[in-house]
């Protein structure tokens, strides 16, 4: 029998009779409503989402920032006590292990909040890489994380708060927040391309901030959202997928996240000189937004061709609900990447038609 996690608030989903499904380990709930209606809610009025299987691991000690600095791409001296950074781990290759954001406590203290399914690995990755005066910890088991997302997120969180939430400004946190009596770490980050927040707390507090979270956002719209809006929301947004966008043997380059990647920082990191000479000669394969032109939608892992060369496979598509287009993700050859260039999409054994388009294709306004 295999094994399940599941989190804090599963009792909770159960009475609210969520769809469930497995992902990454873990029983999650896919939707409450329907993804469509949990999706909008998001993009007007607010979302609430349970995303405590993410991992959260503490990296400590005097030698603990010049550590991630080898470890990660992006360039950690940037960062300052009470702020957040988007970075990647790489294998010697360029690779992408995972990517993830760190947490920057003080000088000597940082907290990684990790993708699930990759949380084991990356540990014994940085174990295995470990050097000088640092502990590497899993606290994952300490923390339940919820998010609140959507233009009306600040206000619903502002009636459980007597912190002036305007203080957290975006990719910053603020930790021993009261929020209705639970303490917290406050983030003004999220994964859906709209406004908001997650909040950590511990795993006794999950099911009360998740009911007074409901209770206070009421008669703002506040809607229960699974992981099928989580998908969706980011999808829209652009935001990369661990597994489909972003893999071990997909770069950062490839993926479009070069902002991500300071390869003009003195220090070496792990993967630093495959990407310099991938960024030198070019990359052969990129990330591209397609759009269909015939009726289909692209899912994960239909080919793409060029008339009758293959040049490529969708990484993630679906009907965005916001923008009412069939859109995709695809990793197809660089020569072909230029905006309105014409692919075909294998669906079900037919070659249909689409474009190139811009990315990301939702943006806040």
């Amino acid at each position: 029998m295999i094994n399940v996690n599941r989190t804090p608030l599963y009792s909770n989903f159960q009475k609210l009779g969520a769809k469930m499904g497995s992902f990454a380990g873990w029983e999650l709930p896919i939707q409450f409503t329907s993804i469509k209606q949990e999706h909008e809610a998001v993009r007007t009025k607010a979302g609430l989402f349970d995303v405590s299987h993410m991992g959260e691991i503490a990296v400590t000690g005097k030698d603990s920032a010049s550590f991630l600095q080898k470890m990660m791409t992006n360039d950690l001296s940037r960062l300052k006590a009470g702020s957040i950074q988007y970075t990647l781990m790489c294998n010697e290759k360029g690779g992408v292990l995972d990517d993830l954001l760190i947490y920057k406590r003080t000088e000597t203290d940082y907290l990684l909040v990790v993708n699930a399914a990759n949380t084991k690995k990356d540990i014994e990755w940085l174990r295995k890489h470990q050097r000088g005066a640092v502990e590497i910890d899993d606290r994952s088991w300490e923390y339940a994380l919820l998010a609140i997302q959507g233009p009306s997120a600040e206000k619903i969180m502002q009636k459980l708060t007597s912190f002036n939430l305007k203080q957290i400004e975006h990719f910053t946190f603020s930790e021993n927040v009261f929020v209705n009596d639970c303490i917290t770490l406050v983030s003004r980050t999220g994964y859906t391309g709209e406004n908001g927040f997650e909040l950590y707390c511990h795993p006794h507090d999950a099911k009360k901030l998740w009911t007074d979270l409901l209770l206070a956002g009421k008669e703002n719209g506040l809607l229960p959202c699974g992981l099928g809006a989580r998908d969706t929301l980011r999808f829209e947004a652009g935001l990369s997928l661990y597994g489909q966008e972003l893999a071990p043997h997909i770069t950062p380059l490839e993926a479009g996240l070069s902002f991500a990647v300071k390869l003009n920082i003195q220090d070496d990191f792990i993967g630093k000189a495959a990407l310099m000479e991938q960024k030198e000669i070019g990359v052969s394969k990129t990330i591209v937004g397609i759009e269909m032109i015939e009726r289909g939608i692209p899912r994960h892992g239909y080919k793409v061709f060029n008339q009758n060369e293959e040049i490529g496979i969708v990484t993630s598509g679906t009907q965005s609900p916001t923008l009412k287009r069939n859109l995709g993700l695809a990793l197809i050859d660089s020569i072909h990447k230029k905006i309105g260039n014409e692919l075909y999409v294998d669906i079900r054994g037919k070659r249909l038609k689409a474009k190139v388009v811009q990315t990301p294709f939702y943006t806040r306004s």
